[in-house]
């Protein structure tokens, strides 16, 4: 295999790492019976700004150190040598750090959902 196909590998995993991150805030769905939604909007808004101190970048920093750890040895392995070391560290970098962005993501979503129900919105999703 040639650098171009590690390439064009690990751009089809990142692409789908990222696809699987994009649940947002905005798709949160609750119960609007008896809601005023001028009242939920401001409520959701202060969630969202609590939601922002998850720390997406030191997760996606920790995911792609990991992931280069991890693909540093297996492609040392499989390839056994210096150069499937290198180019497996980097493959595990980009898709640990991805990796490590979907989690900040969904972890964001989370506290939204856990700040809403706990202001007595019916969460539904």
């Amino acid at each position: 295999m040639n650098l171009c196909t590690h390439i064009r590998g690990t751009l089809v995993v990142v692409a789908l790492i990222f696809l699987g991150a994009c649940t947002t805030t905005d798709e949160i769905i609750i119960d609007r019976k008896g809601v005023d939604m001028a009242r939920y909007a401001a409520d959701k808004a202060e969630c969202e700004a609590y939601a922002d101190e998850v720390r997406t970048g030191e997760k996606a920093a920790r995911g792609a150190a990991s992931g280069a750890v991890v693909g540093g040895a297996v492609g040392a392995i499989v390839r056994d040598s210096s150069q499937g070391a290198l180019q497996g560290a980097g493959v595990g970098a980009v898709t640990g750090g991805a990796r490590g962005v979907s989690e900040g993501e969904r972890d964001k979503v989370r506290v939204v959902k856990r700040c809403l129900s706990g202001r007595g919105y019916r969460v539904l999703n």
